[in-house]
């Protein structure tokens, strides 16, 4: 633990290099109101931080710059974390984009990711899961014609798969309604698994009482067809932008090449994100995200929910010099709009 004054000293270094990119002297911290305390003092104090572990000295002559330590002291003495106001100009941008949000998931949490890079000004990720780990939370079926319906299949983690169902025969509104029951009692509350296990070849159609009228098991017949014409992907999905950002912020090439190369590894993010997650890891600092390219980075990241359910997880990645306010207030509010306009529709 440090004491208040050792403690202001720190902020004050972490803010400066923040805002300068250059090492900060004694007299520019001695400058500040919250510090209070003469130059000599200063230099005294960052001397026994140094010590500590939380300041380096670039060189003899530098002033001091944060270490990993130093930035983790600062990242968890931000007041209540995760409740940072943002700046008004983000705040407004956040209350715009989603009051104008739309669409199917997939091309919602591309936007988000560009949010994310246009309020933190470095790269950011959005990861949705994948469908085979969420359950069907509604069924609907469309009539469009008396031989084409629309089915809707609607997932507690957002997404949408839709599918055209072309008929054999004529069908009219009841045979549809009777269908639509059928595959509300059978769907509802079950995994993709159970999906296509209904639609496997050979498995054939539920026909309780409800379904014994010939247009009804016409429907249930080419709505199992229309599922089993194409799986749905697998894989996580995976956004990302801003990368141009964060290499402009990282000084060394060779770092700015590992760095890129990681984020085109789909496999090692998701994992990485998942990782963090499930250890209530807010924000991963340096060596703290246990990959050796990432030394120079940090990591502040949210999962979102869907009906209370983890459904992704959103994530900022930048330098360890990053605004780390306005970044974990940026990632908690775009984190707690997503999770309401998915989970509201």
């Amino acid at each position: 633990m440090l004491d208040d004054r050792k403690s202001a000293i720190l902020r004050a270094v972490v803010e400066h290099y923040v805002s300068t990119a250059q090492p900060v002297g004694s007299n520019a911290v001695a400058a500040r109101a919250d510090v209070a305390v003469s130059p000599a003092t200063v230099r005294n104090e960052m001397t026994l931080l140094e010590r500590d572990g939380y300041l380096a000295q670039p060189h003899t002559s530098a002033g001091r710059i944060p270490t990993e330590k130093g930035y983790r002291f600062f990242v968890d003495s931000i007041p209540e974390r995760g409740r940072v106001d943002l700046s008004e100009a983000s705040a407004r941008q956040v209350r715009e984009f989603f009051t104008a949000a739309h669409g199917e998931l997939e091309q919602m949490l591309h936007d988000t990711t560009r949010l994310l890079t246009n309020l933190t000004h470095t790269a950011a990720v959005v990861v949705g899961d994948q469908v085979s780990v969420a359950v069907v939370r509604s069924v609907q079926l469309v009539d469009l014609s008396p031989r084409v319906l629309l089915l809707v299949l609607v997932f507690n983690n957002g997404d949408v798969v839709k599918r055209t169902v072309e008929l054999d025969v004529d069908v009219d509104a009841d045979d549809v309604a009777r269908a639509q029951a059928v595959l509300v009692e059978e769907l509802v509350g079950q995994p993709w698994s159970a999906v296509t296990a209904w639609v496997a070849p050979g498995a054939a159609p539920p026909s309780p009482p409800v379904a014994q009228t010939v247009g009804t098991a016409s429907v249930l017949t080419a709505v199992a067809s229309s599922l089993g014409a194409e799986d749905h992907p697998d894989d996580a999905r995976m956004f990302v932008e801003g990368t141009s950002f964060l290499a402009g912020s990282l000084e060394a090439r060779e770092t700015v090449e590992q760095v890129l190369g990681i984020l085109e590894q789909q496999f090692v993010v998701v994992s990485l994100l998942k990782e963090l997650v499930d250890r209530n890891v807010t924000v991963a600092i340096g060596s703290e995200t246990g990959l050796s390219p990432l030394a120079e980075c940090s990591l502040v990241l949210s999962p979102y929910r869907v009906d209370g359910e983890v459904a992704g997880t959103i994530a900022v990645l930048g330098p360890t010099r990053m605004d780390y306010q306005e970044t974990v207030a940026a990632v908690a509010v775009v984190s707690q709009r997503l999770t309401r306009i998915l989970t509201e529709g």
